[in-house]
């Protein structure tokens, strides 16, 4: 038996409900969701319902139906997870090798005063004024941040955010808005290399709540307990339940920092997702190359990929990308319309100064 299977195998597992309890929990989870997703009927004009009458029945029958769901998932046992089918094989063999990576992997092991360095590159759109046509100038521009995370996870965070520089213009008109906007953000900061130095004690950056470090580390490892709960948190969002997940597990896992064991246990649980395929086998990403998963939302006219290294099962980042015309983007099928990269190493030390709200916060 080799150690994987032992980590595998340690996990305590609780009892198991019985299956007539799963497919009653089951079938009215999925009513309740279907109903929430159904478009409001008109009603009939020769034939109206008493107001009092049908918004007591409506707001009656909503509550029962809240409460019986909120019953069945808040304990992760019962919930879409792992019985409507999952990932397309081929996405499910990447993500599943990817969790052993992951698991045989040990997490950096930081000294007293050292830091875990998160260097993040995102490239995100802009927009200028309405040009010729009426529409709004599209163009790009990219960020390069650094967070330092402590040793000791209750000390001092740091935050070096850096200005949105021009990235990709599409056209003269484009070309022209990135440039004014990259100019007036000069006239105000003076530096191309200008950053932001946020510090706050637990990564209570701007006076927000404390980092999400508790909130993971409470989340359960087994992937099927784990799905659960990412539907129960991601309940009403986006525009499906499996969609809203796999985005919640992508944007978690470029966020740098998280512990081994619930990597590999995300990667498992994307696994589970139905829909979830590879969008392209060989995907580069700010100079790096690896396997682009995704999940194509009906009626979206983008799609969200993670890119994955199938070699250390590290993620190294996610994009998204044009998919069908007609959108937000006058921009053509398979273009990248933004992108975040993320590494990490170990350093001895952070940037001196900073405080909570630094100043790009700060109104003016």
């Amino acid at each position: 038996m080799d150690e994987l299977t032992l980590l595998r195998s340690a996990r305590t597992d609780p009892p198991k409900p019985s299956r007539q309890a799963l497919d009653s929990g089951r079938a009215a989870l999925l009513a309740h969701i279907e109903e929430s997703r159904r478009p409001a009927s008109r009603p009939s004009v020769a034939r109206r319902m008493p107001v009092l009458r049908r918004v007591g029945y409506s707001a009656a029958c909503t509550a029962v139906a809240a409460t019986l769901v909120t019953g069945l998932i808040m304990s992760d046992m019962v919930g879409l997870a792992g019985w409507r089918g999952g990932a397309d094989p081929a996405a499910a063999a990447v993500l599943n090798e990817a969790s052993a990576l992951t698991i045989a992997t040990a997490d950096p092991v930081l000294k007293p005063g050292q830091y875990l360095r998160v260097d993040t590159s995102a490239v995100y759109n802009g927009l200028g004024p309405a040009g010729k046509n009426g529409r709004e100038i599209f163009f790009l521009t990219i960020t390069e941040d650094q967070l330092y995370i402590p040793a000791n996870l209750n000390d001092d965070w740091v935050w070096m955010r850096g200005m949105r520089k021009p990235y990709q213009a599409f056209g003269p008109e484009s070309e022209a808005a990135m440039q004014s906007e990259w100019e007036q953000s000069l006239a105000k900061r003076g530096s191309p290399d200008y950053q932001e130095n946020v510090r706050a004690a637990g990564g209570a950056f701007y006076g927000s709540p404390s980092s999400d470090v508790e909130m993971l580390a409470a989340l359960p490892r087994d992937p099927y307990q784990l799905l659960n709960n990412i539907y129960r948190i991601t309940l009403g969002q986006g525009p499906s339940p499996d969609g809203e997940a796999l985005v919640w597990i992508s944007d978690t896992l470029r966020g740098g920092g998280i512990p081994a064991d619930l990597r590999g246990a995300l990667y498992e649980a994307a696994a589970m997702i139905p829909g979830v395929m590879i969008t392209e086998g060989v995907a580069t990403l700010n100079g790096r190359t690896g396997i682009a998963i995704g999940r194509q939302e009906s009626g979206q006219k983008t799609r969200l990929d993670m890119i994955i290294d199938p070699e250390t099962g590290e993620m190294i980042g996610e994009r998204t990308t044009v998919v069908a015309l007609g959108g937000d983007y006058p921009l053509p099928v398979g273009a990248i319309v933004g992108w975040t990269a993320v590494t990490t190493t170990v350093v001895d030390e952070a940037p001196a100064g900073g405080n909570v709200y630094g100043h790009m916060g700060l109104p003016g």
